[in-house]
């Protein structure tokens, strides 16, 4: 895979990303899995890994380190993120009672000292805060992103799930750019198209990271009346294409100009993703596809 600016002022990451949002207990922390999956990205030219404090019971993170420099691959040969902001209970969490968001100085900095320990490094390529916390102090968010920057802990700011409205608002107060916002989006989760959230993304010469691009396996597996009618227009032009399914759906984001942020254990799975950058998406059968997930045709007047 040819790598790509995330933005106008990013880095350059591969264009597709593997996240680990969906490790986590006993089964999804098998260490050998976590060398294979790394072993195929790295085949597959996938090279940059998207982390957050808490994916995989607070422990994917140091397992991922460990491997990295076990397979003695070079810290400038790949390109991190990690995120924090989302709080949650859990036994590596003293103190958490409730589900929250925290943007506090003290939480965001501890967190990247921690994920920096846990990932081998002494730098993090992309750092993301998730949501913004109503609560904290807007400035000292932005004051300590900042300096966590000009120390050179983190090279980027992102973020996660904001709003358009949160987008500005921490925008506004920064003096440094954000380089992405990681969204939620798919052929069956079409909302950010709708909302605002991929044309001010695009505004600011941004790539969007897309959570999902598979629904969970349901563009797949789905049998509900949306999964069903997505899962029947992709069967139409996957003889045309002479290509998977998964494949397909994953054109259609590519095509929006968004990086999929792969999260399934599945090997076959992360390899159709990666084949999805071998399609070029008719300009029609884009809106067959986007007509089939909204249930209609495009309205005009």
């Amino acid at each position: 895979m040819e790598k790509i600016y995330l933005s106008d002022s990013g880095p350059k990451v591969s264009p597709a990303v593997y996240g680990f949002y969906r490790w986590g207990g006993k089964d999804a922390l098998d260490t050998k899995k976590l060398d294979n999956i790394i072993s195929l990205c790295l085949e597959l030219g996938i090279n940059t890994f998207d982390h957050a404090d808490r994916y995989g019971d607070y422990e994917i993170e140091k397992l991922f380190g460990d491997a990295i420099i076990a397979k003695k691959i070079k810290r400038e040969d790949i390109v991190l993120f990690t995120k924090a902001g989302l709080r949650r209970p859990h036994a590596k969490q003293k103190g958490v009672e409730v589900s929250h968001y925290d943007s506090s100085a003290k939480y965001i900095t501890e967190s990247v000292e921690q994920s920096l320990r846990n990932l081998r490094t002494d730098y993090i390529d992309i750092f993301l805060l998730e949501r913004i916390d109503p609560v904290s102090n807007v400035e000292e968010t932005a004051y300590t992103l900042e300096k966590l920057r000009s120390s050179g802990k983190i090279r980027n700011i992102g973020i996660t799930n904001f709003t358009v409205f949160q987008h500005q608002l921490l925008a506004s107060v920064l003096r440094v750019p954000i380089v992405t916002n990681h969204i939620e989006l798919n052929l069956l989760e079409t909302e950010a198209l709708d909302n605002g959230q991929l044309d001010y993304i695009k505004q600011k010469f941004m790539r969007p990271l897309v959570t999902s691009p598979l629904a969970n396996g349901r563009i797949e597996n789905g049998t509900d009346e949306l999964a069903s009618r997505v899962h029947y227009q992709l069967n139409l032009l996957a003889e045309k294409y002479n290509a998977n399914i998964e494949s397909l759906a994953v054109a259609w984001l590519v095509k929006l100009g968004a990086l999929p942020l792969i999260g399934t254990l599945n090997e076959e799975r992360i390899k159709n993703i990666a084949n999805s950058f071998t399609i070029k998406l008719d300009h029609q059968d884009w809106y067959k596809l986007y007509n089939a997930s909204k249930g209609h045709t495009i309205e005009y007047s």
